[in-house]
């Protein structure tokens, strides 16, 4: 496979423009470039198949990954943002196959309509995708405080987290989470009824200074000890959502 030292901007999108002819019907007529000649899909080198696959959906990046090694290379060590949120059956196990794969992910969407993920994925994640910034497990039911252990060990460069809706996380395991990613700027706790209490926004108040928003609606849980806690630990937060804390005077 060719094409391992950078490619220059101006020629990467001539070659792009020509491979595109070719794929439009003209097969047989090779694109040289830098002296090579690429005359089949395995030839392109790996800055020109990632401009490719910025084309195309998330589905289809994870297919064109299982088409060789040199793509699976390629494709695996470049690809920073993933979503599967259009998966509907088996996101458990999609996410177990390809986290030792992904391991430079920055940005991945879990986001489900019906609870698909468990805490073995979780941990997956944790374990082979450590430059995670933003991760979406919203509406995750199935999740429990062992997901939460294993993030706070595995993902500390975490800054944007979407935990709403995971009815199962306590404010212990929140409290731990906060102790390791102190660079959190977005969290969403939203309907997180045992995780946001005030022991765990007192942790947040406390760890989390770089906060700038934070949604806690309809967390029930919430006092004025919690919120004032945020206001004096908290002076970046610029976002704070209260809708259905009852209990804040």
């Amino acid at each position: 496979m060719i094409g391992k030292a950078k490619v220059r901007s101006e020629e990467l999108n001539s070659c792009f423009e020509k491979l595109l002819m070719v794929a439009a019907g003209n097969s047989g007529v090779g694109v040289r470039m830098e002296g090579a000649v690429i005359t089949e899909w395995k030839d392109i080198p790996m800055e020109l198949l990632l401009r490719i696959v910025s084309l195309v959906d998330d589905r289809t990046a994870i297919v064109a990954s299982g088409v060789c090694c040199g793509w699976r290379d390629a494709i695996c060590f470049g690809l920073t943002q993933l979503s599967l949120s259009w998966c509907r059956k088996n996101m458990n196990n999609l996410v177990l196959s390809l986290a030792p794969k992904f391991t430079r992910l920055q940005t991945l969407i879990l986001r489900q309509e019906y609870p698909q993920l468990e805490d073995n994925a979780v941990e997956a994640i944790a374990n082979f995708c450590h430059d995670i910034q933003e991760l979406d497990l919203s509406k995750s039911f199935k999740l429990s405080d062992h997901s939460l252990y294993a993030l706070a060990r595995g993902c500390p460069n975490i800054t944007k987290l979407n935990i709403s809706g995971c009815t199962s996380f306590s404010d212990g395991a929140l409290e731990y989470l906060t102790n390791f990613c102190q660079k959190l700027k977005i969290l969403n706790l939203c309907g997180c009824v045992k995780a946001a209490t005030d022991r765990a926004l007192q942790a947040i108040g406390r760890n989390c200074k770089m906060l700038q928003s934070l949604n806690l609606g309809w967390c029930d849980n919430v006092g004025d000890i919690g919120v004032m806690s945020l206001a004096y630990g908290c002076p970046d937060l610029k976002c704070l959502d209260l809708c259905g804390c009852v209990r804040i005077t």
